[in-house]
């Protein structure tokens, strides 16, 4: 059966480090080691698209996060906004001050897609290679 660890964050700007303090926190304690600093930059990459484009007012996200098989590590991002629009990496000009986050996302992740969620938003999943960490012996 699957690990799983989730938490809903609230519509403020200081949710975005917090979710990358859950993460950071939930991946130590399942001992994985993969590339956590990839993880934690993408969560922060959804955290804020989640905030920006996807939450309606009030209503905040929530982070999941699945180990799968001891193979994968699963992060999902869960929005509430149901406007039909599907989040799509773009290639921004080199003067533009944002839009390179799901660019980021789809250099760091091994794989990772869209879904819709019930009743209503979106659910962005990004999958990582599980790697355990290695621990050295305390002297």
């Amino acid at each position: 059966m699957p690990e799983v660890m989730q938490k809903y964050f609230e519509p403020k700007l200081e949710s975005v480090s917090r979710a990358r303090e859950f993460t950071t926190a939930t991946l130590m304690a399942w001992g994985l080691d993969m590339d956590a600093d990839d993880i934690r930059l993408c969560v922060s990459e959804l955290a804020t698209n989640a905030l920006v484009h996807g939450t309606e007012p009030g209503i905040g996200f929530l982070v999941r996060l699945t180990v799968e098989d001891n193979d994968f590590v699963l992060l999902e991002v869960h929005d509430s906004r149901h406007d039909g629009h599907r989040p799509q990496v773009r290639h921004s000009k080199p003067s533009d001050a944002s839009g390179r986050g799901l660019l980021i996302v789809e250099e760091l992740a091994d794989e990772w897609g869209v879904c819709d969620r019930q009743p209503s938003g979106k659910i962005v999943w990004l999958r990582f290679k599980a790697v355990a960490a290695v621990r050295e012996a305390a002297c």
